[in-house]
């Protein structure tokens, strides 16, 4: 069953965040219920329009801080992603999101080597990883600004045009440009 891509991605916060694992598992089964805590806050957490959807049919009690639309983040896949992944992209930008970056770009999966790190001036910071369904791991480089993105896709792929030109055209230039969750 394919989902429902929405772009629409929400900060909030709860009181008691245990209150998260126990209602997800009393969701229904055809839900991808997910929220990440965002990068540096100690409660603040992202989740995409389903899992909203879901905790608001299911009563659960959160503060809405502020709506993003996940549109504007880019989601560059490798094919094995891309067909592994395609259900989930609200999910990859939540993620995005949560990492308080404008994009992410698969660069492998788990155990493979030459992810790029030597590529990235702060090493491992700069990835994140979600694992699928499927079973594998895929790890992702994260972007902060559209140039570093085009700057380490050069190098990375050694000037793939599909690769340079999806980082050339993300939406936004900087994180400066994403909504403020306070």
């Amino acid at each position: 069953m394919a989902r429902r891509i929405n772009n629409r991605l929400f900060y909030f916060t709860i009181e008691d965040e245990g209150i998260l694992a126990e209602a997800f598992a009393q969701f229904e089964h055809e839900i991808y219920a997910i929220t990440y805590k965002v990068l540096g806050s100690e409660d603040v957490f992202v989740a995409t329009s389903e899992t909203r959807d879901a905790m608001d049919r299911h009563d659960i009690p959160y503060n809405l801080l502020a709506e993003e639309d996940g549109g504007k983040l880019g989601v560059f896949h490798s094919p094995l992603s891309r067909e592994e992944l395609s259900d989930y992209e609200d999910a990859l930008r939540a993620l995005t999101l949560a990492t308080r970056s404008i994009g992410m770009a698969c660069v492998g999966i788990n155990g493979e080597s030459n992810l790029g790190f030597d590529l990235t001036p702060d090493g491992a910071k700069s990835y994140t990883y979600f694992t699928a369904p499927a079973g594998h791991t895929f790890i992702w480089r994260t972007f902060k600004e559209r140039q570093e993105a085009i700057d380490f896709l050069s190098q990375l792929t050694i000037g793939e045009k599909k690769a340079v030109e999806w980082a050339e055209s993300l939406p936004l230039a900087s994180v400066k440009e994403l909504k403020s969750y306070h």
